[in-house]
């Protein structure tokens, strides 16, 4: 009998592993679309499309997926069947306002069908995200200094919104920080909190989400301060949830927060330059992203034109600086790590150019390909599954 139970268990074991393996194989033949989000004032049109192979990094272009005007940042819903862009102008419909244009995709062709184009409720959005239910669509407006909240229908477009914040307040720069300017905002890994940095107020502002109505509340305290004149754009949240990284556009660095989830608190551990020590030309920083297993943080440097690449001390969740990879470009806005961690790709803005990196999976490392893709003025770069 004891035989029995262990053979039994041991068939059990081995159709876990077939199970595990052929998932394994499935998600390593797995074909993904890229999606390019552009400034529309030098050539480009919209946003445009290559099919992306992961076993080899190589890249095909499929031409113009959308046209639409200034779609600098991207957000793909987990199926893969809707991609939203901001339009970052300052004018839609006469009003002073920025637009979201909602679509749908052709998961045969990657081609995008306009649903729906709506206010984004500020000027000059910057920046989207999806909270972890696919439910809402989170903005940042940069011009205006605000966020807003908007409800994702069934059949993907978008309902009136459901939470709207105006940010007030200046910093110590006149020239860049006399107002509010919100630059990213993402919901926690446990979509109970949304957070929103503010590039004009020196803050990462943190607000209590309810999934069930899409609105924000203040949580206490409401925000956390950088060192002035920093200059707060994006941020990237670790897997383990315990930690915070915000990169610092102004200061080109990038600081560390511990995390609580219960409380949405936020705790300075660490502020770490992203450039050489005697680097003397100007610099600001743009991009920063987290791997899938929370070892490795990148961070992208316009004027140094480089990757700063840094490990991840998984008990403090403090950085050591391994290297700074040249783009071999101009001004990396944006990069993204495809869905497998084993690519990375940097957006020159003003090269109009997208160089693809392979990553070392133990050092963090990049060493670039000879992949580039060439599209007029790239600013974002996001995967959906193809076929």
């Amino acid at each position: 009998m004891i035989f029995r139970m262990s053979y039994l268990k041991l068939l059990k074991l081995i159709a876990l592993f077939v199970v595990f393996a052929s998932a394994v194989a499935h998600a390593a033949g797995s074909k993904y679309v890229i999606y390019v989000g552009t400034y529309t004032d030098k050539g480009s049109k919209g946003i445009y499309a290559y099919s992306f192979d992961p076993g080899d990094g190589e890249s095909k272009p499929l031409g113009l997926a959308g046209e639409t005007a200034n779609p600098s940042f991207l957000a793909v819903d987990a199926n893969g069947k809707h991609l939203y862009a901001v339009n970052e102008i300052d004018n839609f419909d006469g009003s002073h306002s920025g637009a979201l244009s909602a679509f749908t995709i052709d998961q045969v062709t990657g081609r995008l069908t306009l649903l729906q184009q709506v206010s984004s409720s500020g000027a000059d959005p910057a920046h989207l995200s999806l909270d972890k239910t696919g439910r809402y669509l989170l903005v940042a407006n940069y011009t205006s200094g605000s966020i807003a909240v908007f409800p994702v229908l069934g059949d993907g477009r978008l309902g009136p919104r459901s939470a709207f914040v105006q940010h007030a307040g200046s910093s110590v720069n006149k020239e860049r920080q006399a107002g509010p300017h919100a630059h990213a905002i993402q919901s926690s890994n446990d979509n109970q909190f949304v957070l929103a940095a503010d590039l004009g107020l020196d803050q990462l502002l943190v607000y209590r989400f309810d999934s069930k109505s899409g609105s924000l509340t203040p949580d206490d305290p409401a925000f956390v301060r950088t060192s002035p004149g920093a200059g707060p754009r994006h941020f990237a949240i670790a897997p383990s949830g315990k930690f915070v990284y915000l990169v610092n556009e102004m200061a080109s660095s990038v600081t560390v927060f511990a995390y609580s989830a219960g409380s949405g608190r936020l705790q300075e551990r660490q502020n770490i330059s992203t450039l050489p020590p005697d680097f003397k030309t100007e610099n600001t920083t743009a991009e920063i992203e987290v791997d899938a297993l929370g070892k490795f943080l990148y961070a992208s440097n316009r004027g140094d034109d480089s990757i700063a690449v840094f490990a991840i001390n998984p008990q403090d969740g403090k950085l050591t600086l391994v290297e700074r990879a040249p783009t071999g470009g101009k001004t990396p806005r944006h990069f993204a790590l495809d869905p497998t961690g084993k690519w990375l790709f940097a957006a020159n803005q003003d090269s109009n150019s997208i160089t693809v990196f392979s990553v070392d999976p133990q050092t963090g490392r990049l060493t670039p390909t000879p992949h580039v893709l060439r599209v007029a003025s790239p600013v974002c770069v996001v995967f959906a599954t193809g076929k």
